[in-house]
């Protein structure tokens, strides 16, 4: 057995297919900017997902839901790996998962040596987190709107190995990309050794400059790792292009793959350094192989990158993109500046894409949240931290402006009552 007996439905995921050839004919010359706002497009993609007709999803971001072509695919793909057994585990499975990552890296834009597939992006950036050889003083920095989960693996190191963490805050509406530059520059010191920053914050969907603190970063001899959960699949960049020495994604977000897929990128002179969080002596210490020691696991999950990658290439990242930023755009602006209603994503559209986030005055996010979907059925997620206190909306995008029509007047009824 070899992939191309669990690909057999993959033509089926691309939009010509799901479109019609014909129709995806008049649309593939459109530029993505214009085609961001033709509901007739993005509604006939809508088509292909099934959706739970019970409220309005607009929290996207924690799991983005597969098409329902790439999930009948993963599917298929569960069957038969049950089907041929241990037989295909012992067999294929290795050369099945090299195809996957191989695929991947060009999705990502790096060699195929620098890039594993992990279970999410916690998994990934614990592994680089935990795999640097600290000492007593040592230094890291990161903010404190970064995502939980590392924070957390940071302050166990810090309790383990009595290195120190210095934690900055991110401004919400930030006027330049220097003003974002020098808060990480101002946080850097001798002792600092690695440097966390989220590609698009998790909680406000702010886009950080991650080039220009990458850059600033190395010149002080400081290495950088990119959580870039919410930014893979949705921007249209390469992970090379920003810098990075570490990168990871989870591909269960805007990617389209099942749960329990996600990426590390580490480039080639960074690799050797890293200790495992898994004993494996069968790969060198410079073959990043080392780090993705995961035991008898869901094969099945790695198997359905290949068909998410084909759909999202057809798509077209630039369209995605374009598509997310359209959304978003299309309801903050006419809720910025409303009465008690308060905008916790920077204003520039360059600074943000799909992700925003909202909160009421006077009112505590999980109230807005319960509101939202008791009273006007629509199914956000509540943020409560540091300078970011409102709920976090993320459309998809088969989104409607029709429902986002939804949210911004429950949105101003709400603010008029506060």
């Amino acid at each position: 057995m070899h992939t191309r007996d669990f690909i057999r439905t993959l033509g089926a995921t691309t939009v010509g297919a799901l479109l019609g050839e014909r129709l995806w004919a008049q649309y593939q010359p459109i530029a993505p900017s214009t085609l961001a706002g033709d509901d007739e497009f993005w509604t006939q993609l809508r088509a292909r997902y099934r959706l739970k007709p019970d409220y309005i999803n607009l929290e996207h971001g924690y799991y983005s839901m597969q098409s329902t072509a790439v999930l009948d695919a993963f599917i298929a793909s569960v069957r038969d790996v049950n089907y041929h057994a241990s037989y295909y585990m012992r067999t294929t499975q290795v050369a099945d998962k090299l195809a996957a990552r191989t695929q991947l890296a060009a999705v990502a834009g790096c060699s195929v040596d620098e890039l594993i597939i992990t279970r999410n992006t916690t998994e990934s950036l614990d592994t680089v987190i935990a795999g640097y050889d600290w000492k007593v003083g040592d230094e890291a920095v990161m903010a404190m709107q970064d995502y939980g989960a590392m924070l957390d693996q940071f302050a166990l190191q810090a309790r383990r190995y009595g290195m120190v963490n210095r934690i900055v805050s991110l401004p919400n509406d930030p006027q330049s990309d220097d003003e974002i530059v020098q808060l990480y520059a101002s946080a850097i010191t001798l002792r600092t050794r690695l440097l966390l920053i989220s590609h698009l914050v998790n909680i406000t969907g702010q886009i950080l400059p991650v080039r220009k603190i990458t850059d600033m970063a190395h010149s002080r001899g400081v290495a950088v790792a990119v959580d870039g959960a919410h930014a893979f699949a949705q921007l249209d960049y390469r992970i090379p292009d920003t810098g990075a020495d570490y990168y990871a994604a989870s591909l269960h977000k805007w990617l389209g793959v099942p749960l329990g897929a996600g990426l590390l990128y580490v480039k080639h002179d960074r690799i050797a350094p890293l200790w495992p969080l898994y004993g494996d002596q069968g790969f060198a210490d410079t073959d990043i192989r080392k780090l993705n020691h995961t035991g008898t696991h869901p094969v099945h999950t790695d198997l359905a990158v290949q068909h998410a990658i084909t759909l999202h290439n057809s798509i077209g990242v630039e369209r995605k993109e374009a598509r997310m930023r359209f959304l978003q755009q299309y309801w903050t602006t006419k809720v910025r500046g409303v009465r008690n209603i308060r905008m916790n994503t920077p204003t520039s559209p360059s600074r943000a894409a799909g992700i925003a986030n909202v909160g009421i005055e006077g009112m505590a996010p999980a109230a807005l949240a319960k509101t939202l979907l008791d009273a006007y059925r629509i199914w956000t997620v509540a943020i409560d931290r540091e300078n970011v206190r409102g709920v976090r909306v993320t459309p998809h995008l088969f989104t409607t402006t029709a429902e986002l029509d939804s949210l911004v007047a429950a949105l101003k009824t709400i603010a008029a009552a506060a």
